[in-house]
This record gives C-alpha cells, structure tokens and sequence, in this order.
C-alpha cells in the first residue's frame, strides 16, 4: 500500500472514530442546562431540489444566512466574501471583480482565460451560471447561501466535480415587507443593499424590487515617472483601486390558482472598476514576504488598469400541482459584455531591470464582446410525506461568446494586428433522476443518476498577424471536442435517535473537455484538456445536542479525480491547458454553532485537507524572464531548449489549504427597548501553494483575517453599528505572476459605520 493510501486509511478511520465518539458522548452528556430561549433556529436548505432540514440531508452541506453575508460585505466586498467563511471553501482572483475563481475541498482552476471552466458550479435562483463572468454577478438581497461540498452532477450536471455554492434570494411575498442594509467607511467605500415587496393582487401577483449600489474611490496612487509606453499613464495620487457596482432585480410571482406557481424574474448589472493590480517584485527572491505598499504602483501603460461590464438576465420558473406531482420548468437567459485590462507584468520595465536590462513591457486585454448563455430544466418531483420520494428531469445548455484578446503591440501601435478574436461555443444536454427510499423509520436510501452530452466549440476568427497584415499563425484555427458521461451518487442516512444521525455518500461525477484558444494571441497553437471524472466517498455525522443549543455537523471525505485537467503558464505567461494522470484528496470539515445562553452566539468551522497530484510524466514550465528562472524552485527540474520545466508529482494541488479555521462571536447587551451587540469573525488559513510547482516565494501561510462590529438593534427593526474589516490591516498574498515576481494581495482595512431596517 502507497504512503499516501496509509495515510489516507489512517485519517479517515481515526476522523471517523473521532466524530462518531464524540456525537455519541455530546448525547450522552445532555443535560437540560439550557433554556428554550437557547434554541438554535432550523435551517431549511434546498440542496436535493426540495425544502429539507439541514440536519437531514445525506451528504455535507453548509449554510450562510444572508445577514450573516451582507455583515462581511460591508466593506464593500463582493461575492469572495465567502472565502474562508464554510471549511472546504476557497476564493480568489487575479483578474479584478468579474474573474472569481472558487476552490472546494482543494479542487478548482487557476486559469485566467475568458472560457475556462470551473469544477465549482454557481447556481442562483436554480439558474446554473457557467461563465465565468456570470459566475462574478453580485448576490444582493440574498436569503441563504448553500455549499454543497463534493461532486453533484447527479441533479446539477457537468462541471460540478467539486461541488456547488447555490444562492437563494429573497422572493415575493403576499404581506409587504423590505430591509435596507447601508454602510460607509474608508476610501468612500459605499454600500446599498435592498429589497422591497408585496401584493399587486391579493393571494394572486406579488412583486420584490432589490438592488444593490456599490462604490469605493480610487486609493492606489501610480508613481511612474517615465514615458508611458503607450501614452495612457501619467504619475497619479489616487489613480486606481476603486470600483462602481450598481444592480438591480425585479421579481414577479403570479399564483393564479392553487396548483399553478409562475415566478418571472429579471436583472441587470452596470459595473466599472480597476482590474487586479500587479505589484512587480514584490515578491523577494527566496522569500514570500514583501515590504512593498499595497497602494503604490509603477504602472507605465494600460490606462491604469480599467474594466468594465454589463450583464442582464431573465427567467421564468412554472410549477404545477397536478396532486402528488409537481411539474417545475426552469427557462433562462443571461448575457453579457465588457473588458478587462492590465498592465500584466505589474509595473514599468525599465524600473526593474533583470540583467541591468530593463524587462517585461507587458499588458493585455480580454474584450467580452457577446456572451448568450440559455438554460432550460424541466422537472417531475414527487410531493407529500411518504416514504418513497423521486424527481425525474431533462436539461439543455447552450452558451456562446465572441471574445477578443489584445497584447502590448496593439496598443502601442507598433502592431495593429496584435489582437485575436475567437468564437466559443458549449452546448450540454442531459437527462437524470433521482430516488429516495426510508426503509425503516430511522434508515433512508438515496440514489440518482444522471447522462451527459458536453460538447465545446472554438473557432479563431482572426489571428495575430504582423503589421503587414501577414499571417503567421501555424496552429488550429477551429476544435471540437465532446463527450458523453454518466454521474450518479448513492448516500444512507441513518437516525440513531432525535437529535443524532450519520451518513455515508459515494458520488462520480465529471468536468466537461475544454478548449484554450487565447494562446493565438502569441502565435501559439490552441491548447486542450479531455473530461476529468471524480470518484468520491464520504461519510460523517450531524448532530443537535444540549436541547438544541449546539448544532455539531462533521464529515471526512477522500476522493481520486482520474485525467485531471490542470493549467500551467508559458514564456509568456499564457495559460496552457494539459491532463495530469490523477489527483488523490482526502481530509475533514467539521462546522458547529452554539448558543450557551440566550445572548450569545459562537460559530467555528475547520477544515483540514491533503491533496496530492500524481503524474511522473507531468512537467510544469517554472518562472523565467528571457530564459532566466527568477524563483526559488523546489522541484526537480529538466531543461527544454530555453525554457525550464519542474516535476510536479507529488505536489498538492494549486489553491488547495492545507486547513482552514473560521470562528464568530456576538454578544447581545439587552435594553428596555433593543440591545446593544458586539460582533466578530475571523478566519485562519494554512499554507497554501499558488502555482503547480513548488518554490520558496509563491505560496502563503498562515494568513488570517477578522472583522469586528459594535451596534445597537432596536426592538422595532432598525439597527446602527461601527464595523471594520481586515481589523489589523493584514497584507495577505493571494496570488502571484510568476514571470515577474509580482505579487496580488487582498483588500485593505477598512472601517466605517452601517445602518439597516427591516420593514414590515
């Protein structure tokens, strides 16, 4: 047996031993110490397509109330906040807020191009959203956030290896009711999230309005002072780092008779910001730490980094009770436009000489100039409180964008053709059902399976050519790739008693083949990865303990993902697609929420994980400037012509913690007429490798993170508060260029005040 498999065994049976002693002595130990006054809530969650408590679910799922995410976002954070909130959940971006890339339970992808997919799928309003622009649409006036963590292709299809994060929003209501949530604080950060509605029609039409304002002023100032490359950058105080976010959603929901449910649904998005900054050698060689200022940069082109998108979306859910069926329809349609650029290699060349040459004049740009995404589901579910209980459905998908990548030389105007543009194309059907059987009062069998079709288009409509308009590019001008695959899971829930059960789920599920075109841009050959499958186990235990004051959930998993796709850079820092032979994971969440007495609340979560990739043939190109390796790499490496190429078997995966620790607080003061509170979070992460290879600069450790808020609530809804977040203005690197050794880092402190209402 390998070392990883011992390990792994050994982990697993100690976890599960661990969690099932300590369920049984949490029970045994009850004792009526608390009141009902300490009862937690019920969480209702919606992660097998129908309304079930948390605590009876057959498989490891998280949720975040959206109180509990608009206090995190008051910063002006957008959907990252998430990051690190759920164990298993990771978030990032390197390229600004309409790029972000999520990590469950260590898998995702690092890639940075326009069409890469993503093993994280985003559902809102049970809309999957594919794109990865789509997957940045800000979640405002939201209800619950649900994690499903591991594979879920049984009922959400293709793409969802490492599971789902499903955004629930707030819908019409036949009383009127709306909140407000407003906030204020450094660098103008500004934020307005709300909703509002009620009948039009007693009992039969209701309408919600929500939206969402965001705003921060530019704070980074650009200190270049030599002559811009392209003639876009001047010196500047205050010339990039800020951001303006206005949304909007209309909700109308018909109820013309008891059995016919139709709810329409429209939004649209207006979003203007700065694209992720590059700090160029930030990063010391030997070292990940930095002394560099995270408001200070020496861009010397691209305009100071803008970006900017527009996206709408409509659709339309009709259900109907035929009596002990329910027919559910799902139509839906979203688009989107917008670009991205940047100065890619963080900073003015002829500052940061490698050589005592100067290096690296860099920038880009990724233009969206159509995304059409459309969806269709049609459902059959069963309904009332049998026994048995099944849902049976079909699913098409068809998303296609025109994009366009653009190099320095164009911008420049030394090369006019230095610009690709590419049309893509993903079309999905599928078919699946699923069944779920209590055999006895305390034992329930669930099953579901589902059939896939994926098939991806890329075609190059224009390729960089020289300023003479000649032709060089050798490569594929249009790939197809498809495949057919089959998902299902099979899970037992098992009752020991009221307020104890355990579960085991073994799941398969597969990310579709993907196409890289965006090498064109420098003359490269289109790059591609065939389908990865995922075969997963897990089991664990849920448990609401001293008269429902402790809610204790744990799970350990493991999991192998055969032909992985995985994205390594080039000389140029393009991202270039490849399968590796496997990847093996395994490791634990647990998450717990107690309330000891009526006026205090505490939650923690942890996660620990270990993740291997498992390729001796597998090579990763390390960081090099002019044929120059400019970190510290750790690996064996091989040299190919002028590049050089490190190992990476044996690695963890990119963006994989090796444990993650959450924990929140608040504590309530009662008043004659409200209370007085104090509040916080924090969030520890342990080390966590950004790039495929090993080296002593691109990775972090030990990061954290916290916010504090001290308020008032009063009795009648409203409530006045001081926040801050990122308290101790923690520099944390969350991402690397690897060429430049440039650094990404994440959000200032920031501190300010918030107000909220609920209306009723």
């Amino acid at each position: 047996m390998s070392g990883f498999n011992v390990r792994k065994s050994v982990l697993l049976l100690g976890a599960a031993g661990s969690l099932l002693a300590m369920a049984s002595a949490a029970q045994a130990q009850q004792a009526p110490a608390a009141t009902s006054a300490a009862a937690l809530d019920e969480i209702v969650v919606t992660a097998e397509r129908r309304s079930e408590n948390l605590q009876k679910v057959p498989l490891s799922v998280a949720a975040v109330a959206g109180d509990q995410l608009r206090a995190v976002q008051s910063g002006g954070e957008d959907i990252l906040a998430l990051s690190g909130r759920v164990p298993g959940l990771y978030a990032e971006t390197t390229t600004g807020r309409i790029f972000p890339r999520f990590y469950i339970r260590g898998l995702g992808n690092i890639d940075f191009y326009l069409g890469a997919s993503q093993p994280v799928s985003i559902i809102q309003d049970d809309v999957v959203l594919e794109h990865v622009v789509l997957k940045s649409n800000p979640v405002f006036d939201v209800k619950q956030v649900e994690v499903l963590r591991g594979p879920q292709g049984s009922l959400f299809g293709r793409n969802t290896t490492a599971g789902i994060i499903k955004f629930d929003t707030a819908k019409p209501t036949q009383t009127f009711e709306g909140r407000v949530n407003a906030s204020y604080g450094t660098y103008g950060t500004t934020t307005l999230d709300a909703g509002f509605g009620g009948p039009i029609v007693a009992d039969k039409l209701a309408f919600r309005v929500s939206t969402l304002y965001q705003h921060r002023d530019d704070w980074v100032d650009n200190t270049f002072t030599g002559v811009s490359a392209d003639g876009t950058v001047t010196p500047a105080k205050n010339a990039m780092g800020g951001f303006d976010e206005k949304d909007v959603r209309l909700q109308i929901l018909a109820t013309p008779t008891e059995a016919l449910t139709v709810l329409a649904s429209a939004h649209s998005r207006n979003y203007e910001g700065t694209s992720t900054l590059f700090l160029r050698q930030a990063i010391t060689k030997g070292s990940n730490k930095s002394s560099a200022p995270r408001d200070s940069v020496a861009f010397d082109e691209a305009a100071n980094n803008p970006q900017a998108y527009d996206t709408v979306g409509t659709s339309l859910n009709v259900a109907y009770d035929f009596g002990g069926v329910t027919l559910t329809s799902i139509s839906a349609f979203e688009g989107s436009k917008g670009y991205s650029r940047g100065d890619t290699d963080g900073g003015a060349a002829a500052n940061f000489p490698l050589g005592g040459v100067p290096n690296g004049f860099g920038q880009s740009m990724g233009k969206l100039r159509d995304l059409d995404q459309l969806t269709q589901e049609i459902r059959l579910a069963s309904d009332g409180e049998g026994p048995l209980k099944w849902q049976v459905g079909g699913f098409y998908f068809d998303s296609r964008d025109y994009t366009d990548f653009y190099q320095r030389a164009y911008f420049t105007k030394a090369n006019p053709n230095n610009s690709v543009a590419l049309k893509n194309e993903n079309t999905s059907y599928a078919l699946f059902g699923q069944v779920s059987y209590q055999v006895t009062p305390a034992l329930t069998i669930t099953g579901g399976a589902r059939q896939t079709k994926d098939t991806k288009k890329t075609r190059l409509l224009k390729s960089a050519d020289t300023a003479a308009g000649v032709v060089t590019y050798a490569g594929r001008r249009f790939v197809k790739l498809s495949d057919t695959q089959p998902s299902w899971d099979l899970s037992a829930l098992y009752q020991v008693n009221d307020d104890v059960s355990v579960y085991a789920r073994v799941a398969k599920g597969f990310r579709g083949p993907t196409i890289q075109g965006r090498s064109a841009v420098f003359n490269a050959d289109f790059t591609t990865a065939d389908s990865e499958t995922i075969l997963s186990y897990e089991a664990g235990f849920k448990s609401s303990l001293f008269e429902n004051s402790l809610r204790l959930n744990a799970s350990a998993f493991t999991y192998e993902v055969s032909d992985i796709q995985l994205n390594g850079n080039d000389s140029n820092g393009n991202g270039v697609l490849f399968n590796a032979d496997k990847a093996k994971a395994y490791g634990m969440e647990a998450d717990a929420e107690w309330r000891p007495v009526s006026n205090l609340l505490l939650t923690a979560g942890v996660s620990l994980l270990h993740s291997e990739i498992q390729d001796k043939r597998v090579y990763a190109q390390v960081c090099a400037l002019n044929g120059v390796v400019v970190c510290t790499v750790e690996n064996p490496t091989i040299k190919v012509g002028a590049n050089t190429f490190a190992q990476i078997d044996g690695n963890p995966l990119p963006n994989a913690p090796k444990y993650n620790l959450n924990f929140t607080g608040r504590y309530d003061v009662p008043l004659a007429d409200g209370k007085l509170f104090v509040a916080t979070d924090w969030n520890l992460q342990g080390y966590t490798n950004f790039v495929l290879y090993k080296t002593k600069e691109f990775y972090s450790k030990d990061n954290f993170e916290g916010g504090v808020k001290l308020g008032y609530e009063s009795d009648k809804g409203y409530e006045v508060a001081l926040f801050g977040r990122n308290i101790t203005n923690e520099k944390n690197l969350k991402g690397v260029i690897e060429n430049y050794m440039a650094a990404v880092y994440n959000e200032p402190r920031i501190v300010g005040v918030s107000v909220s209402a609920k209306l009723r």
